[in-house]
């Protein structure tokens, strides 16, 4: 009878646990599945660089693609471009990035540079895409995690959050006025030519 009651106590012991590891494990896994689902989305994003652009090698595994936008006569430097694809589910919420993006521009004023922001957000070929525009002294980091920021006055950022069923790709163009000026409608048709297949 003794051997009887151990036993029953070590099967009982051994399904609670498997229960319990059971309801844990689940969750991860349908999370895991939830990700794995978006991520294995059929498809990536294409888009069309215009003409003049200088496409250049990618600096990290996170970037998709980056470009250099040849600068105007008479500015210090060229524009660049970057698109950006962490995963299904990283890089964070669309205003987040918006708002992040904003406030690595500072007005020579003092002013809000949130006030001075133009955002909008229209579908592209099917993509919902949230687009911010700011001008002002561009004062982002040089390289994440450094601190060492920018400081360079009469910038331009242009920046984008392509919401896509594999899940949100970035783009961020920052550069002098002028020069961003030069390639304002190359900015448009690229932005025009996102297509998810």
């Amino acid at each position: 009878m003794k051997r009887f009651i151990i036993c029953a106590g070590i099967q009982l012991a051994v399904l609670l646990t498997s229960s319990a590891c059971g309801g844990i494990g689940g969750t991860v896994s349908t999370r895991s599945n939830t990700a794995q689902s978006n991520s294995s989305a059929a498809g990536e994003l294409h888009y069309k660089a215009p003409d003049g652009w200088v496409k250049e090698p990618s600096s990290s595994a996170m970037r998709v693609a980056q470009y250099k936008l040849p600068k105007a006569e008479g500015d210090p430097e060229d524009a660049s471009l970057v698109i950006y694809y962490f995963g299904a589910t990283q890089g964070g919420a669309v205003q987040v990035n918006i708002d992040r993006w904003i406030s690595q521009v500072q007005q020579p004023d003092g002013s809000s540079s949130k006030d001075k922001a133009k955002t909008e957000t229209s579908t592209v070929n099917g993509l919902k895409v949230t687009t911010v525009d700011v001008s002002g002294t561009y004062t982002a980091e040089m390289a994440p995690g450094t601190g060492n920021q920018r400081n360079d006055a009469d910038y331009r950022l242009r920046a984008a959050v392509i919401e896509t069923p594999k899940g949100n790709y970035f783009l961020k163009l920052a550069g002098p006025a002028k020069t961003m000026g030069r390639w304002e409608q190359s900015f448009t048709d690229f932005v025009k030519s996102f297509e998810f297949k």
